[in-house]
Order: C-alpha cells, then sequence, then structure tokens
C-alpha cells in the first residue's frame, strides 16, 4: 500500500482564460522573514514540490502556481509565490487577480482593499461588488526603448525592453498575425526573439533576463485599444491580456505620452479576453515600499481590473511510491 507524503489543499481559478492554482493548505513551512526569503528556501530546498504541482500529470505547462503563506508585512493579507512549469515569478497579474477571487470564494475576504505580499513588493488589490478584481502593481517602467535585435529568419526588428513585474521585449512591428489560430506560429517566433535576446546579451536590469515576449496588434473590435499575444517562461502562451505585460505596456506608452494618467486602456488577449487598464504617475502614488533603478525616471504605477472564475476545489495527493509524484520533467 502506498504511503501519503502531501496532501495539497488547492483552488483552481481562470482569469480571461489563463488558469491559477492557488495552494492553501498542506504545504511545508518556508524559513525565512521576508517573502524573498520564503521565495528562495522554497527554490533551494521545495523545487520538487513546484514540478509536482504544475507538471503532468496533476498539472499543465499553461498553469501558474500560486502559493499563500505568511507575509512579513501587517499590511498585507497574506504573502504569495506565483511559480510556473520552468520556474518562479516575480510577481503575476492575472494570478492575483485569481487569487483574490479564490479568497473571496473561501469567504476569508469581502469587497474593498486587500493587499498581497509579492517577492517583488506590496500590491494593492481591490474586489469590488459586482466580483471583479482591479489590481495596483508593482512600480513599471520602460527600461530601454526601441531596442533593435536581429532574429534569424525574420530579420531585424526592434521592441522596448520593459519592467511590469517581470522583464518584458515588447513589439509593435512584426507583420504577424495575431489570432488565436495563429498562436503555433506565434509561439515560434516569439521563442526565435527570446533567444536572439539572449545571443545578443540584451537584458534587464542588473543582467535580468527579458523572460516574457509580448506582440501587439490592432483589434477588430473598435472598443479594443490593442491586441497582444505574450510567450511567458516555459514556452506557454498566455491565454489572459497579461497584467504584468499590459503594465509594462502602459508604461511605455505614458513614457512616449500616448497615455495619459488615470485614462483607460483596454487589452485583448489572442483569445478576446480583456483587462481594463490605467495608471497614476509614481510620485502621486501612496504605494511607497518599491524600489526602482536610481537612473529610471519614466516610472509609474498600473492598475489592471479583470475577472476570475473558480473552477475547481480539490485536494493534490503525492503518494511515495508514485514514480511520477514530482510530475513529468521532460
Amino acid at each position: 500500500m502506498s504511503s501519503t507524503l502531501y496532501n495539497l489543499k488547492v483552488i483552481d481559478s481562470h482569469t480571461g482564460g489563463e488558469p491559477t492554482r492557488m495552494v492553501y493548505e498542506g504545504f511545508p513551512k518556508l524559513e525565512g522573514d521576508s517573502i524573498k526569503d520564503k521565495l528562495n528556501y522554497f527554490k533551494q530546498n521545495l523545487d520538487h514540490l513546484r514540478k509536482s504541482i504544475i507538471l503532468e500529470p496533476r498539472g499543465n505547462d499553461v498553469l501558474v502556481g500560486a502559493l499563500i503563506c505568511e507575509a512579513s508585512n501587517p499590511k498585507a493579507t497574506a504573502g504569495v509565490i506565483f511559480f510556473n512549469n520552468s520556474g518562479y515569478l516575480g510577481m503575476c497579474g492575472h494570478g492575483t487577480i485569481g487569487v483574490i477571487i479564490s479568497l473571496a470564494y473561501q469567504r476569508k475576504i469581502q469587497p474593498g482593499e486587500h493587499y498581497l505580499e509579492t517577492p517583488v513588493g506590496l500590491v494593492k488589490t481591490v474586489l469590488h461588488d459586482d466580483g471583479s478584481c482591479s489590481v495596483e502593481n508593482v512600480p513599471s517602467y520602460r527600461y530601454m526603448k526601441q531596442v533593435e535585435v536581429t532574429v534569424p529568419g525574420f530579420g531585424p526588428l526592434k521592441g522596448d525592453v520593459a519592467w511590469g513585474g517581470n522583464w518584458f521585449f515588447l513589439v509593435n512591428e512584426h507583420n504577424q498575425k495575431i489570432v488565436s489560430e495563429n498562436v503555433d506560429e506565434l509561439t515560434q517566433f516569439s521563442l526565435k526573439i527570446k533567444k536572439a535576446l539572449s545571443d545578443s546579451g540584451i537584458t534587464g536590469e542588473s543582467g535580468a533576463e527579458v523572460d516574457h515576449i509580448e506582440l501587439f496588434a490592432k483589434s477588430e473590435d473598435k472598443s479594443v485599444d490593442s491586441k497582444s499575444f505574450v510567450l511567458c517562461p516555459g514556452a506557454a502562451y498566455d491565454r489572459s491580456p497579461c497584467g504584468t505585460g499590459t503594465s509594462a505596456k502602459l508604461a511605455c506608452l505614458a513614457s512616449d505620452g500616448l497615455l495619459q494618467e488615470g485614462e483607460l486602456w483596454v487589452q485583448q488577449s489572442v483569445i478576446g479576453s480583456l483587462f481594463h487598464a490605467s495608471y497614476q504617475d509614481l510620485n502621486l502614488s501612496i504605494m511607497k515600499e518599491q524600489t526602482i533603478p536610481s537612473n529610471i525616471d519614466n516610472a509609474i504605477i498600473p492598475t489592471i481590473r479583470g475577472q476570475a472564475y473558480v473552477c475547481a476545489e480539490s485536494t493534490l495527493i503525492i503518494q511515495q511510491y508514485d514514480p511520477f509524484k514530482w510530475g513529468i520533467d521532460l
């Protein structure tokens, strides 16, 4: 008879089609005072559990995990560590919305303001009476404008390197059709861009990998400002419009004077789901906990509003003699 190693209590949700798996019970205690410390402990000692939660046969490549843990900041409702099939995410916009909706489903929170502590800073959220959620993200900024990179088979193209809680390369001119039927081609194209960036030594601040690629185009819907395709680490594309990617987009628009403070921006995903976004200038924000590079003077505070839906409440069972207890790691 097989003995059980872990019973992990989870709630699955999706935000604009992009899934989040919130782990709220059964996970081993993470050592450390701050969320960054807890993240490092997770990476160094329990990465096999990340794989077990996310990879097949219990998960899939699209899934984003959100581990609820004790916050170090008394302002926060909870701490959260986001992770996916390839590693860990500093912040996740769709995942934050998924966590708030899941906590509301558990009746742990009511409509109103709630803060989540992430490894990249404190994130303010608002659970609205209509069930939607707004996320006031970490300070976002453009790091480099219109960087040229040569992509084998496609030639040179230009894009912005920007931070929205993760590092992005944002491309407006690419000659690709952003439609759901074209996701395989868009994925391969974006993977080539990502490799070209790495081969060319193009990085974010302090040599950080630019691990998200974001392509933009006009939407067929006249009420929508932009349509996007976002490739996440691990080669999975974002079904939602991507909260951190939309934040990076707003930072670039603000820097170019194309979007004013408080003005609404509607971002559409490749499958048609929507986020409604706006920003405030950093110096007007009450968010003082985050730091930005000293040479950056164009940072903003983006707010992303979207809707998540709970899909399942279940227990992940990890048994000792299961040959794939730590996932199928191809």
